[in-house]
């Protein structure tokens, strides 16, 4: 896959782009609303959903405050059963141990569990660069992968495409990457997904090396779990001879009592199921069966920076399961490529400028504005991250980040106005000359403005960003206090 997040335009010039692919509009309302309906039934199931939702959060708050402990205690049981961990500090250095280990046993190819991890390092272009090919074995990601597209979506990556694209995906791409698509191929479902079966079958047994993530990795018993809807994770986590895991450090739970609540938490949330049909677990090397040699990557990655974050390292309770994007009347309106990374809607727009770090680069910037402020996301979020809080703090950080430069007009116009409002006798000066500007406006204006309307907006001023959505009325004549006094 050649096409690429980097080098994408700030949120708002990608997001007026996406507003103008109207069939981009509609798959995204048909799928999100179909989405949100199906989580709405199996969430009103549980009477104790909030309680839930309390207990998520507690979890995932308690290991990060003891985040380094639990590392420590997940690292010794991997290696007591036979597993060798490795630890990244960033995606170059998590690319190089994977793709050394690929050049250790000589492959060529791999075949990957739909992994967000291995997406955000880049893993599949660095491989590439070594001469290994990665295959992406989730429908979705297969569907993204052929059309060399990039991902719009957490759980659902290709939705952005409806079946008649795909089919002709299908029907394009699938001879040069392997098994062709089947004669005569058509848009019924069914049909999609048994191409794609055949066309992966393949590839599942002759691959010698697979590539995968973790939805959750167990501390207590070195057990890394990973959930899906199609069963071609669990393809790649047995059929191969190595294994390789890159796992995100803030995907650490302490015991399995707590992974019953994010079991509980993540199927309803993600694809509104009351459980994941594939629940897949490995704890390190079985003799005669599966993998004979595992290799865990423990992935920083930015994320030691958000935990600095005392108002947005509650990010990293993320357990990835979309549901805020299905609810954002933003992300429904734009997609997931205007948000520039492989994590998109609410989350992202927090949790890029936090791994990443603000001041980096303008796209990275232009997240924490990417959102209305309507808390939907929070609502809808199973672990409870107030994204609304984040996305607020964030914006001051990237205010901050900008500061020592020369100012902005916007700066200059709110400095001024302090200055002005912070004296009672500079305040009266200012409100009189506000009167002779409404006499000059009501004599001169009038001739400028279409149907003699009296707003300063629409005053043809140089550059007026501010009043091209908001309406500025003309100075009245005379000032409150002026009218007061008076009487």
């Amino acid at each position: 896959m050649s096409a690429t997040f980097v080098g994408m335009p700030a949120f708002p010039a990608a997001a007026r782009e996406a507003l103008a692919d109207t069939q981009l509009r509609r798959n995204l309302a048909h799928a999100t609303g179909t989405i949100r309906a199906k989580r709405a039934a199996v969430v009103g199931e549980v009477a104790e959903w909030e309680e839930l939702r309390l207990a998520g959060a507690a979890i995932k708050d308690n290991t990060l405050r003891r985040l380094d402990e639990h590392l420590l205690t997940l690292e010794a049981a991997l290696q007591a059963r036979g597993a060798t961990v490795h630890w990244a500090r960033d995606a170059p250095e998590a690319c190089e141990i994977v793709a050394r280990i690929a050049r250790d046993h000589g492959v060529d190819e791999v075949v990957k569990v739909k992994s967000m991890a291995t997406q955000e390092i880049g893993l599949n272009e660095a491989l590439a660069e070594h001469g290994v090919t990665a295959w992406e074995t989730d429908l979705a990601e297969l569907i993204v992968q052929l059309g060399d597209d990039l991902p719009s979506h957490i759980l659902v990556p290709a939705i952005h495409r409806n079946r008649a694209e795909i089919r002709e995906i299908f029907r394009r791409e699938m001879a040069a990457a392997g098994r062709p698509s089947p004669d005569g191929l058509t848009d019924d479902p069914a049909e999609l997904a048994g191409a794609a079966r055949l066309h992966l079958r393949e590839k599942f047994l002759r691959a010698k090396l697979a590539v995968s993530g973790a939805n959750f990795a167990v501390a207590e018993s070195g057990t890394l779990v990973v959930v899906e809807s199609e069963g071609n994770g669990r393809m790649c986590l047995t059929l191969p001879e190595v294994l390789v895991s890159v796992v995100g450090l803030e995907k650490v739970v302490p015991t399995w009592a707590d992974l019953d609540v994010f079991l509980q938490l993540l199927p309803r949330s993600s694809t509104g199921e009351r459980m994941n049909p594939y629940t897949s677990t490995w704890s390190g090397v079985t003799p005669g069966d599966g993998p004979q040699e595992l290799h865990v990557v423990l992935l920083d990655n930015g994320r030691t920076r958000a935990l600095a974050d005392e108002v947005g390292r509650q990010a990293l309770r993320c357990i990835r399961c979309s549901a805020c994007l299905n609810v954002c009347p933003v992300y429904e309106r734009t997609g997931g490529h205007a948000y520039g990374s492989v994590y998109p809607g609410p989350i992202g727009a927090i949790l890029n400028p936090l791994l990443k770090g603000v001041g980096v680069d303008e796209q990275t910037d232009s997240l924490p504005y990417a959102s209305s402020l309507c808390g939907a996301c929070f609502e809808a979020c199973p672990v409870r991250i107030d994204i609304p809080e984040v996305l607020v703090h964030l914006r001051s950080r990237v205010v901050d980040a900008h500061r020592g430069g020369p100012p902005k007009p916007e700066a200059v116009a709110m400095k001024t106005a302090s200055w002005v409002l912070s004296d009672a006798r500079r305040l009266g000066l200012a409100e009189r000359g506000l009167g002779v500007a409404n006499r000059a406006l009501t004599r001169f204006g009038r001739r400028l403005l279409p149907g003699g309307r009296r707003a300063l907006s629409h005053l043809p001023w140089p550059g007026s960003l501010w009043t091209d959505s908001r309406d500025l009325p003309a100075p009245p004549r005379e000032s409150f206090r002026s009218w007061w006094g008076k009487r």
